[in-house]
C-alpha cells in the first residue's frame, strides 16, 4: 500500500516539521524556509502554521500526496545526475564559494573550490609567481584541420551528440540565439566542438545527458557511467588549460581563453538546467575574472576605455573568416563570435546575480560602454532575448539597491534621495517601455524547434511571437517592479505593481509559445510571481507544470518554489521584510535564474 495514502505505524512521524514531511510520514528537520529532506528530494516543501485546508484527512490530502508522489519521481532523474556532478568532483561537498567573495587576479583560492576557479590563481602574474613554462600549451586547441583532439579520435556516437547539441539543445538553451548565416550563423560552435577540446567536452557533457533524459533508458547505472565520465572530461579539461594558461603570458594564448570562457559559461547554464545552484558564483567569479584580463592585458582598456578595449580583444581573436577567394565578405571567427557570445552570457549572469546579492555588478563600470547607444558592441537581445537598455536599467537598479543597504547599515539613508536617484531610472525605463508599444507587431517562425523533441511536436517549429512582442516587454516590466521593491518595500497591492504583474502574466499565458520559451525569461517570471496576488497563483502554477519533463526545467520549477515559499510567508503575516536578497537565496547557495 502507498505510504503516502495509508498510515504507517513504524514511519517516523513529524508533528512540527512541514506539512510534506507530515503527509509522507517522514522526519522533517524542521530548517527554514525549505527542510532537508524537501531539499534533498527537490520537491515543494509545505511550511505555515495553521494547518492547510488540503489536509483534511479525505480527497484533497489523497490528491496532494498524489502530487507530492509525483513530485518525487520527476525529480528523480534532477537528483540522480546532481549525484553524478558531485561524482566528478565539480561540486564539493563543502562547498562555500556561493558566498565568497569576488575573486580578484591576484587571489588564491581553497582548494576546495570547483575547478576552473583556479582562474584566480592562474592570473597571478607578478614576480613572485610561479616560473613560466613557455613550452606548456592549453589543450584548447588542434592544429588546423584535425578531428583528433587530446589524443582521442571522435566516434560516430560523439558526432551524433554534435549534431543534437546544434539541432536541439542549444535553440533550447538559448532560444533566442539565432545569428544571421552571413554573419556565420552557428557555424563557430561546430568549428570549437571539432577543434577544442574543452569545448568539445564541455559540449558532449551536455548533450549526454540531456540526450539520456530523452531515451529514457531503465539501465540508470550504464548512463550514471556515461554522463560521469563525460562530466569528469570535461571538468578536468578545464582545470588543466586554465592551470597552463595561467603560467604564460595571456597574450600567446588568447584563443584559448575566449574557449575557455564559453566553456565556462556553458556548463554553468547545464547545471542551472537541473537545478543544480551551488556553483553559480564561482563560475560567475571566473568568467568574470577571465573577462577583465582579456580587457585589462590584451585591450588595454585603462588606457582606452572599455569601447575600444573590446573592439581591440574582438581584433586579436580575429582574424575574420573569408567565405568566398573574390569577395571581400567575411564573417567572425570561431573565437571572436565565441567571445561576444561568452561576454553577453556573463553580462547578464552578473546583472542578475546582483539582483540576488544587493550588490553592485563587478562588470558595472563596463556596462555604459558595452550597452549604452545604437553601435554598443554588445547585442543582449540577439543572444538572450532582452534589449540592452532594459540590462542596463536593471543593473542601475542593482546598484541603487546595494547603495540602499550601504546607507541602511550606516544608519544614513535618506529617503528624498533615494526617490531622486530612482527617478531617473524609471523614467528610462517607462520611455522605453512605451516605444515598444509602437513598434510594428511581427510573427516569425518560431524560435528554431526549441527542443522539440521534449515537448513532443515531432520537430515541427511552431508559430510564435517575435522577440520583441513577448521577452523584450516582459523584461521591462520586470524591472519596473524591481524598481518599485527597492524603492518602496514589498507592496503587492499597488495598483501601479499589480498592473506590470497583470501585463506579464497575460504575456506569459496567451503568448508563450511553445511553452518551454519561458525559461528563457524565468527571472522576469519569478519577480512577476513574488507579487502576485492569491488569486493568480494557479496560473503561475499551471505555467511550469505544463512544462515536461521536469528534469530539463529546473529553473522554472525553482522559481515556482520560490514563488510558493513567498506565498506562504504571506499568508501567514511574515511579508513585510521581504526583499529581492532574500528570496533569491537558500542556504549555501545563490539562486541563478537565467
Amino acid at each position: 500500500m502507498d505510504p503516502l495514502h495509508s498510515p504507517d505505524k513504524s514511519a517516523i512521524r513529524s508533528f512540527d516539521g512541514c506539512w510534506t514531511c507530515r503527509l509522507r510520514r517522514k522526519k522533517c528537520d524542521e530548517k527554514h524556509p525549505v527542510c532537508g529532506t524537501c531539499d534533498t528530494l527537490y520537491i515543494t516543501c509545505h511550511y505555515s502554521h495553521d494547518k492547510p485546508e488540503w489536509m483534511d484527512g479525505g480527497v484533497r490530502q489523497r490528491k496532494m500526496a498524489d502530487q507530492i508522489k509525483t513530485e518525487v519521481k520527476e525529480s528523480a532523474d534532477r537528483r540522480r545526475w546532481k549525484r553524478v556532478i558531485h561524482a566528478s568532483g565539480s561540486v564539493p561537498d563543502n562547498d562555500t564559494t556561493s558566498t565568497a567573495e569576488p575573486i580578484e587576479l591576484s587571489e588564491p583560492l581553497a582548494s576546495d573550490q570547483p575547478p576552473w576557479t583556479n582562474v584566480a590563481v592562474t592570473s597571478s602574474m607578478n614576480s613572485e609567481a610561479a616560473p613560466r613554462t613557455p613550452a606548456a600549451r592549453p589543450i584548447c586547441r588542434t592544429k588546423s584541420g584535425s578531428h583528433d583532439v587530446s589524443g582521442t579520435a571522435m566516434g560516430q556516437s560523439d558526432y551524433i551528440l554534435f549534431s543534437f547539441y546544434l539541432e536541439h539543445l542549444l535553440p533550447f538553451l538559448f532560444p533566442f540565439y539565432r545569428p544571421p548565416i552571413l554573419q556565420g550563423g552557428r557555424a563557430w560552435i561546430m568549428e570549437l566542438m571539432l577543434n577544442s577540446p574543452v569545448m568539445r567536452q564541455a559540449t558532449l557533457c551536455q548533450s549526454s545527458y540531456f540526450f539520456s533524459v530523452i531515451h529514457g533508458s531503465s539501465d540508470c547505472a550504464s548512463l550514471d557511467a556515461l554522463v560521469g565520465a563525460r562530466t569528469r572530461d570535461a571538468f578536468a579539461m578545464l582545470r588543466q588549460s586554465i592551470q597552463l594558461i595561467g603560467n604564460s603570458d595571456i597574450n600567446e594564448q588568447l584563443h584559448d581563453v575566449a574557449q575557455i570562457l564559453v566553456s565556462i559559461m556553458q556548463l554553468q547554464r547545464f547545471e542551472i538546467a537541473i537545478m543544480s545552484f551551488q556553483n553559480c558564483q564561482a563560475h560567475l567569479n571566473a568568467a568574470v575574472a577571465l573577462f577583465k584580463r582579456l580587457m585589462e592585458d590584451v585591450g588595454g582598456v585603462k588606457a582606452v576605455g572599455p569601447r575600444i578595449a573590446y573592439g581591440t580583444v574582438l581584433q586579436h581573436l580575429g582574424p575574420s573568416t573569408r567565405i568566398l577567394p573574390t569577395d571581400s565578405f567575411q564573417v567572425p571567427s570561431a573565437e571572436q563570435a565565441a567571445f561576444s557570445f561568452a561576454s553577453t552570457l556573463a553580462i547578464l549572469d552578473d546583472i542578475i546575480t546582483s539582483t540576488a546579492s544587493q550588490e553592485e555588478p563587478k562588470l558595472y563600470g563596463y556596462h555604459r560602454y558595452l550597452l549604452d547607444d545604437a553601435d554598443s558592441p554588445i547585442d543582449a537581445e540577439a543572444v538572450v532575448g532582452c534589449r540592452n537598455w532594459i540590462l542596463l536599467g536593471i543593473s542601475e537598479i542593482a546598484r541603487l539597491d546595494a547603495w540602499k543597504q550601504r546607507c541602511k547599515r550606516a544608519g544614513s539613508l535618506d529617503m528624498m534621495e533615494l526617490v531622486h536617484r530612482a527617478s531617473s531610472i524609471k523614467s528610462s525605463l517607462e520611455t522605453g517601455l512605451a516605444g515598444l508599444d509602437i513598434e510594428p507587431v511581427n510573427s516569425t517562425r518560431g524560435i528554431g524547434i526549441l527542443l522539440s523533441v521534449f515537448l513532443g511536436n515531432n520537430g515541427q517549429g511552431p508559430v510564435s511571437l517575435c522577440q520583441k512582442t513577448l521577452a523584450i516587454p516582459v523584461w521591462a516590466h520586470a524591472a519596473l517592479l524591481y524598481l518599485f521593491v527597492v524603492v518602496s518595500g514589498w507592496q503587492p497591492r499597488s495598483e501601479e505593481v499589480a498592473y506590470h504583474v497583470t501585463k506579464i502574466l497575460d504575456t506569459l499565458t496567451n503568448g508563450v509559445e511553445p511553452p518551454g520559451l519561458l525559461r528563457a525569461i524565468v527571472w522576469p517570471f519569478c519577480i512577476a510571481g513574488f507579487l502576485a496576488q492569491p488569486h493568480d497563483e494557479w496560473r503561475f502554477r499551471k505555467l511550469v507544470h505544463d512544462l515536461q519533463p521536469s528534469s530539463v526545467f529546473g529553473t522554472a520549477r525553482k522559481a515556482l518554489e520560490l514563488m510558493e515559499n513567498v506565498w506562504r510567508n504571506r499568508e501567514a503575516g511574515n511579508s513585510i521584510n521581504f526583499d529581492l536578497g532574500t528570496l533569491f537565496s537558500s542556504p549555501g547557495e545563490l539562486i541563478l535564474l537565467v
